[in-house]
């Protein structure tokens, strides 16, 4: 057998044969030139040796013609430390890496908060921030000190008297104190509150002037609903009329619903498209090729990951094309006549402001005709009725 060192360095098996008739196996791989050494016999009736790995592999024909099978027990050498070794290589890098990019991503700036700010956007006070480079994302060792940040800031956010910049891990606040600036009084000229249509009045409430109409008053546009003049034709003087009046307004619509109407709809096939998301970057992942569909819509999903109180940059955005298409769908006279009077309540509503009301609506004339349904519709709204006037000519006491 060759020298220990060589032998080592070839690796070396202890192998156990089974079966067979072991000591012809022994004595024709001797023949054959194999390196056998330590041959034993073990308790339970096996003959055990070892060998150099290589003729490990040159043992096979002479299996075959004793009818052994040889099992492995223990495995020595070069080759099988470096085995070993390359695991612990690969498992210790591993962790080296882990702890590296834990290591990099507690020395980014994840989050940046900004208290403080009433009348300033945090918009601008990010974009200002951003042009001293503090924004998300940014390594913690290129921010220059949190005083001279502070101190530029305010340079460039004219309406602050004192910024302050707080680092805590991977979170960096910034604490705004605006200047106080003194209440300006509004700009009011003497003025009467007229109407803005003709109405009926509902309601009146006058916090400053005279009003000069009631509940239940018919009035025509233009008239005076509070006055700006308080006192009587020897004693008066002017004021800023303030107050509302809310009336009943009638609203005449001529309304053409056709009784089939197109709608879309959903096929239910899809292509879905995956991005992954890092700050405010999407970069497509899986999906890719043009839309098949000639209608559709696309919904967009958005997952970010998120720790506790945390709202981490990455994550993941899914894309999903849904087919539609437009089909003709067939309305009862019913269907229409409904369709067709909400269509016409909006428009009232958005002419009439956000705070009317319809309380009424009078059928005044309808017909079915040709596929359509034909309505005059008389809608009773009550809204706001009042407008400014100002008062030009001005009188004295």
């Amino acid at each position: 057998m060759k020298g220990q060192g060589v032998t080592w360095l070839q690796g070396v098996v202890v192998v156990e044969a089974r079966g067979g008739r072991p000591e012809e196996l022994v004595n024709r791989a001797l023949e054959g030139g194999l390196s056998l050494s330590a041959i034993s016999w073990t308790s339970n009736g096996k003959l055990r040796f070892e060998l150099s790995v290589g003729d490990f592999f040159k043992l096979r024909p002479y299996l075959k013609q004793t009818g052994c099978r040889v099992h492995v027990v223990k495995r020595n050498g070069l080759p099988f430390w470096m085995a070993k070794a390359e695991k612990r290589i690969w498992f210790a890098g591993g962790l080296a890496l882990f702890f590296l990019l834990i290591f990099l991503l507690s020395s980014l700036v994840w989050r940046i908060d900004v208290v403080g700010n009433e009348r300033m956007p945090k918009e601008d006070i990010l974009q200002a921030a951003k042009a001293e480079g503090l924004y998300t994302l940014q390594w913690s060792f290129r921010l220059q000190d949190a005083d001279v940040i502070s101190k530029k800031l305010v340079t460039a956010l004219p309406g602050t008297t004192w910024i302050g910049v707080e680092k805590k891990g991977t979170k960096v606040t910034i604490r705004v104190v605006e200047m106080s600036l003194p209440e300006q009084a509004a700009l009011n000229s003497p003025r009467h509150l007229i109407a803005s249509t003709d109405a009926v009045v509902t309601q009146i409430v006058a916090e400053a002037g005279k009003p000069l109409v009631k509940k239940n008053t018919r009035v025509k546009k233009g008239q005076t609903l509070i006055s700006g003049i308080i006192g009587n034709e020897t004693y008066n003087k002017t004021v800023v009329a303030k107050g509302s009046v809310r009336g009943l307004v009638w609203y005449e619509y001529e309304i053409l619903s056709p009784m089939t109407q197109q709608v879309k709809v959903y096929t239910g096939e899809k292509k879905t498209k995956w991005h992954a998301v890092i700050g405010s970057r999407a970069l497509q992942i899986s999906g890719f090729g043009d839309n098949p569909f000639a209608q559709s819509e696309t919904v967009t999903q958005e997952e970010r990951v998120s720790w506790r109180d945390w709202t981490l940059p990455f994550g993941r955005m899914k894309e999903t094309i849904m087919e539609s298409e437009m089909q003709e769908r067939t309305l009862t006279e019913e269907e229409a006549r409904e369709a067709g009077k909400m269509q016409a309540k909006a428009e009232v509503l958005l002419k009439a402001g956000a705070d009317a009301v319809i309380r009424d609506e009078i059928v005044l004339h309808e017909k079915a005709d040709n596929g359509k349904v034909y309505m005059k519709v008389l809608f009773e709204v009550e809204q706001s009725i009042v407008e400014e006037m100002p008062l030009v000519h001005m009188q004295g006491d």
